[in-house]
Order: structure tokens, then sequence, then C-alpha cells
């Protein structure tokens, strides 16, 4: 489970300082998944919400 940021009152710096804390703890293996994870989800959402797959380029023969 990720770790929760709790402030009192907005600071982008110390969003910025945890955000980074944390993808340093994680390896490049698990960075990598979670890129490939959120690239996947979304994708589904724009296929749910009526946005097509991009056109694919066919070569005739």
């Amino acid at each position: 489970m990720s770790p929760i940021l709790k402030l009192n009152q907005h600071n982008e710096k110390k969003e910025r300082e945890f955000e980074l804390r944390y993808l340093l703890s994680l390896s490049t293996r698990q960075r990598f998944e979670m890129m490939f994870q959120k690239s996947k989800e979304t994708r589904e959402l724009l296929e749910k919400h009526g946005h097509r797959k991009p056109f694919e380029i066919i070569k005739r023969k």
C-alpha cells in the first residue's frame, strides 16, 4: 500500500518531495510496471468513453 501525505494546507513543494521520495523507494521494475498499468488503465478509459484505437497503416502488396 502506498504511503499517504496529510497536510493542513496546500503545499506543492512538500507534495513534490513526497512523490519523489515514494518513486525513489521503488525499484526500476516496479516503476515500469506502474507505468504500464497506468497506460493500460488510460487506454481502457478512452475506449470505454468512445475513443477508438488509433488507425493502423495497412501496407498493400
